[in-house]
């Protein structure tokens, strides 16, 4: 296989595996080709690069800038913005799980900690369920919180490990 074959290939799988994640597959398509470009991109060339609309290639970049993925470079004297990614897969399993914490767990969070005080009689099944079932998700949110944490305060080889020590 030859090398743009092989990027192409890359940057359908990241694309796929992306949306399995819940990711828009354009944006892990251009976060993809980004991370397998040595330097900065502009607009134009990510358009042609992956075939997208200027509104895809805009909307999708600032969603990227959003996450943290991706930033904007001004070079003095041109018009042209330049896009690039950071390479070091640490720092983006990082950013992404600190982005994910924020937009899905910190929300459940809060309405769990909200449920979790709900009164009623404990001898009464469906009170009793509830009350467990929430409580449950509440205390496995809580871990995964406390997990997260951990990684994202981590160095690399400290956090992966602790992990490999936990499966010995």
């Amino acid at each position: 296989m030859e090398l743009p074959e092989a990027k192409q290939k890359f940057i359908e799988a990241w694309g796929k595996l992306g949306s399995e994640w819940g990711i828009n597959r354009t944006m892990a398509q251009v976060h993809a080709l980004l991370l397998v470009t040595p330097g900065e991109l502009t607009t134009e060339e990510i358009m042609e690069s992956l075939s997208i609309s200027r509104g895809n290639a805009n909307m999708t970049l600032r969603d990227l800038m959003g996450w943290g993925l991706v930033e904007k470079l001004h070079k003095a004297g041109e018009r042209k913005e330049y896009f690039f990614a950071d390479k070091n897969t640490w720092n983006i399993a990082r950013q992404v799980a600190k982005e994910r914490r924020k937009r899905e767990l910190e929300p459940v969070m809060k309405i769990l900690d909200e449920l979790v005080k709900v009164k009623g009689d404990s001898k009464d099944p469906e009170y009793a369920t509830f009350n467990k079932s929430v409580t449950d998700i509440n205390k496995m949110a809580k871990n995964v919180d406390k997990t997260l944490d951990t990684m994202l305060k981590a160095e690399e080889n400290w956090f992966w490990g602790s992990i490999f020590k936990m499966f010995k």
